[in-house]
């Protein structure tokens, strides 16, 4: 199968190749209620779609799996209400879609990552960091595209969330790219950009990177227009773990990345995910950026929620 699963003019001034009101965007089409053996919803036009009737805790078999594969393949983002699993059913339901992937991050007693890990505002002592919270996941990205083959898939699931915000928002990067004018996608057909841990901590001003964590995580490059492996869609392939673009003075690489970032982060292309309790939302790292909204207290408001991520293949 393609990838991890079958479904089917450098002189001109960046801001006036990337800008082009003239074009319009196609959005996908609406869901044939027959096509799926579970009931499924359209809740973004970018992205996002709701299953309902589905109990993630119990096994499934293989025509519902290759079912959910057809509609995170649609969707991008597919959300399964009402679900309350254990971090082992969890990984095992995950792991209906592909291996696993260890995160490359330690807790704070220097132990790695569980493989099921928890993304929260809440310290050690269970209490809301508030500001002292890392900021990482506030800024857009792509899963592990520091990796030499970065993440396909991320799951997570909602066990605590704010009475209000906490969002996730999703930027369809496939659509990103095909509302670029002509002349900006020969621009970058061939461009190749360096991904790194060092670069992600400092664009995201987080504390730097250690001489430890760039030996452990060298630098690696990655086209800027990626190809899908599954739907052969070309895709822009950038956010905050970029360094920049190879064979390019440094400030127009920098001028480059942050109009083509703007670009494809309009609101246009952005699907927001208010979350619930029970949410078990899965997305394709290969078609879209995201990012936590910190659109909540995080002071006095719990939001955790339980995450797996399966790996990918490499970019090409």
């Amino acid at each position: 199968m393609s990838g991890q699963f079958a479904a089917d003019n450098a002189c001109c001034k960046v801001s006036a190749i990337v800008n082009n009101p003239e074009r319009s965007m196609q959005v996908a089409h609406s869901v044939e209620s027959d096509a799926y053996p579970f009931e499924i919803n359209r809740i973004g036009d970018v992205a996002g779609a709701e299953i309902i009737g589905l109990d993630l805790s119990k096994p499934i078999d293989t025509a519902t799996r290759d079912a959910i594969m057809r509609a995170f393949l649609e969707h991008h983002v597919l959300v399964f209400r009402d679900q309350d699993l254990t971090k082992d059913q969890q990984a095992a339901f995950s792991e209906n879609f592909g291996t696993l992937e260890h995160h490359v991050g330690r807790l704070p007693n220097g132990e790695p990552f569980p493989i099921v890990h928890t993304v929260t505002n809440l310290g050690p002592d269970g209490k809301p960091l508030g500001e002292k919270m890392g900021k990482g996941n506030f800024h857009w990205h792509t899963d592990k595209s520091y990796h030499e083959v970065p993440s396909l898939m991320t799951m997570l699931h909602a066990k605590q969330v704010p009475a209000d915000g906490g969002d996730t928002q999703f930027a369809n990067t496939r659509m990103g790219y095909a509302a670029l004018p002509e002349a900006t996608k020969d621009l970058i057909a061939e461009m190749k950009a360096e991904h790194s841990w060092e670069a992600s901590r400092r664009n995201t001003k987080s504390p730097p990177a250690t001489e430890e964590q760039k030996r452990e995580r060298p630098p690696v490059t990655h086209p800027v227009v990626r190809t899908h492996p599954d739907t052969k869609d070309k895709i822009l392939y950038v956010g905050c773990h970029v360094s920049h673009i190879h064979d390019m003075p440094r400030d127009e690489s920098d001028d480059l990345l942050a109009e083509l970032m703007d670009h494809t982060t309009q609101p246009k292309f952005v699907y927001s995910h208010r979350w619930r309790k029970g949410d078990y939302v899965m997305w394709d790292n290969r078609c879209l950026l995201h990012r936590a909204s910190p659109n909540f207290d995080t002071a006095n408001e719990a939001r955790v929620l339980h995450r797996t991520v399966i790996i990918g293949t490499k970019p090409y």
